[in-house]
C-alpha cells in the first residue's frame, strides 16, 4: 500500500511521479481492500462470485476429481446484497438531505442529493467512497477506480488517483490529484513508459462576479486542501463482509434445489452388464438424456428406472432460515412481516426498530462526511434527514386528529400532508382554507345584514 509519504520521496520529476503512479495502481489492485470491493460490485450486480466459479466434480475409484460434465449444474445467484444495501441507504437518503438554510442546497449543485445517494451505496461496497468537490457540484469515485494517499501520521487523505481502462488491451489512463493541482497520464501499447496527456492544472478555472468592484477572479486557483473527501462506512468495512458466507450458502442451496428438480433424482439400475465400467455408464446416462433411448447388448441385461423423492421441506427450511438470518444479521427490515395484514402503527414501528439502530450509526458517517465537505466549501449549516418508512396512514391520521384540540392548527394539517406524501402542498393548503375562511366570513356578514334589514321592516309595520 503506497502512503502520501511514499509518494513525498518521489521528488518534482514527473517521470518518477508517473511511475509512481503506476505502481501505485498496480499496489492498489493487488490490495485486500480492493479484492474484497470488487466482489462486492459483482454481488451488488446480482453475480453470486463464488457461485459463479462453482464447478461440480466427480471422483474416480483411484480418488482423481474430474470435472462433472454430465449432471444438471445450475448457478443461481439471489440479490439479497443489493437489496439490503439500497434499504438502509434509501431509507435514509431516499428524501434527500434537508438543511436549515435556503440557499444551503443550491450551493451544493442541483445532483446534489443524487451523489449522495451513490456516494452512501459505493461506501456500503467497498468499506469507503470518496468525494470530489468540483468546482460547483459533487462527484463519487468508488474504491475500485481511486487509490487513495493517506498520511502515514494522521490517516488524512493528502492526494489520490483515480484511473480507468475499459479494457486489457486498451491505454490505461489516470489522474493524479494533488493540493496544487491535477495531473493527466496514460499509458498504451505504443508508450508502456506513460506519457503525461493535460500537464498540472489548477482545479478552479473560472472567472466569476457581478459589481466591477467585487469581481473575484478564480483563474488559476487551488483550493486550500485537497478537494477529495473520503465517505467511510460503518466500521469502515464493506457490507460484504460478514454477509458473504450466508450469501453463498443460500445460493448454493438454491442452485443444488435446482439441479435435483431437473435430475429428478431418477437413477438407473442395470442387471447382467457387469462389464461396464464408469465411462461406459457415463456415455450411456448421456445417451438418455440426448436421444431419451439406451441400448443394452449384453445378453438378459435389463435396466430398471429408480427414483427417489427430492428432500423439498428440508431444503425449504434451511433457505427460509437463512433469509431470516441475512436479514436479522443486517438488521434489515423484512416486509414480509408487516405484509401479510392490516398491521398497526406500534407493530411496524417495532418492525423498524433494528434497521433504524443500524441506520443511526450509518447516519454519523452521512453526516460527518457533509460536514467535513460543507466546512471546505465554507458554508455554515448542518443536515437533517427524512426517513423513508412504511406506515398505517389511517391509524395514524386518527391520532393526529385525537390531539387537534392541543395543537396548532397550521401544524395539524403539515403533520396529516406528510404522512400523505405532499408536504409541499401545505402553503396551497393554507390559501385555500384562508379563501374559504374569507368566504365564509363574508357570508356571515351578509346573513347577518339582511337579518337585521328584516328586523328593521318588521318594527315599522309594527309601530304603523
Amino acid at each position: 500500500m503506497k502512503t502520501f509519504q511514499d509518494f513525498q520521496k518521489v521528488g518534482d520529476s514527473e517521470q518518477k511521479k508517473m511511475q509512481f503512479v503506476r505502481d501505485a495502481i498496480t499496489d492498489h489492485k493487488g490490495s485486500a481492500l480492493f479484492r474484497v470491493a470488487s466482489d462486492a460490485e459483482q454481488y451488488d450486480k446480482q453475480q453470486d462470485v463464488t457461485i459463479v466459479t462453482y464447478q461440480k466434480l466427480l471422483y474416480t475409484v483411484s480418488g482423481q476429481a474430474v470435472p462433472d460434465n454430465y449432471s444438471a449444474n445450475f448457478k443461481l445467484s439471489s440479490n439479497f446484497f443489493n437489496r439490503l444495501t439500497t434499504q438502509r441507504n434509501q431509507y435514509l437518503l431516499g428524501n434527500g438531505v434537508t438543511f436549515g438554510k435556503p440557499d444551503t442546497k443550491a450551493k451544493l449543485g442541483k445532483d446534489f442529493d443524487q451523489q449522495m445517494v451513490t456516494l452512501g451505496h459505493e461506501a456500503q461496497k467497498g468499506g469507503v467512497a470518496f468525494g470530489f468537490w468540483n468546482f460547483d457540484h459533487l462527484e463519487c469515485f468508488d474504491l475500485t477506480e481511486f487509490v487513495p494517499l493517506y498520511d502515514e501520521e494522521n490517516g488524512a487523505l493528502m492526494a489520490g488517483v483515480r484511473f480507468w481502462q475499459i479494457d486489457a488491451n486498451k491505454p490505461l489512463r489516470a489522474t493524479l490529484y494533488e493540493v496544487d493541482g491535477l495531473t493527466d497520464y496514460m499509458w498504451s501499447q505504443d508508450k508502456a513508459n506513460g506519457e503525461v496527456i493535460k500537464e498540472k492544472r489548477p482545479y478552479v478555472n473560472v472567472t466569476k462576479g457581478t459589481a466591477v468592484d467585487e469581481t473575484k477572479i478564480y483563474e488559476g486557483e487551488n483550493y486550500e486542501s485537497l478537494p477529495i473527501i473520503p465517505m467511510f462506512n460503518v466500521q469502515k468495512k464493506s457490507d460484504l463482509i460478514g454477509m458473504r458466507a450466508n450469501i453463498d450458502c443460500y445460493d448454493l442451496m438454491m442452485s443444488g434445489f435446482a439441479n435435483d428438480v431437473d435430475e429428478s433424482y431418477l437413477f438407473w439400475v442395470i442387471s447382467n452388464a457387469g462389464a461396464m465400467d464408469e465411462s461406459d455408464l457415463a456415455k450411456f446416462q448421456d445417451q438418455l438424456k440426448r436421444v431419451k433411448a439406451a441400448l443394452v447388448e449384453a445378453r438378459g441385461a435389463q435396466i430398471q428406472a429408480q427414483t427417489v423423492e427430492a428432500p423439498y421441506a428440508s431444503r425449504e427450511a434451511i433457505l427460509d432460515r437463512l433469509r431470516a438470518e441475512l436479514y436479522e444479521d443486517y438488521m434489515a427490515l423484512d416486509t414480509k412481516s408487516i405484509a401479510g395484514g392490516a398491521a398497526t402503527a406500534t407493530q411496524i414501528e417495532a418492525s423498524y426498530e433494528p434497521l433504524n439502530s443500524k441506520v443511526d450509526e450509518y447516519e454519523a458517517c452521512v453526516t460527518e462526511f457533509i460536514m467535513n465537505l460543507l466546512a471546505f466549501i465554507g458554508i455554515e449549516d448542518r443536515p437533517t434527514y427524512t426517513r423513508s418508512k412504511i406506515v398505517n396512514r389511517g391509524e395514524e391520521i386518527r391520532q393526529v386528529l385525537q390531539s387537534a384540540n392541543y395543537l396548532p392548527e397550521e401544524y395539524i394539517t403539515k403533520k396529516i400532508l406528510t404522512i400523505l406524501g405532499d408536504a409541499d402542498a401545505l402553503d396551497e393548503v393554507n390559501k385555500m382554507k384562508q379563501a374559504e375562511e374569507m368566504e365564509r366570513q363574508a357570508l356571515t356578514v351578509t346573513e347577518e345584514e339582511e337579518e337585521e334589514e328584516q328586523t328593521g321592516i318588521a318594527s315599522v309595520e309594527d309601530f304603523e
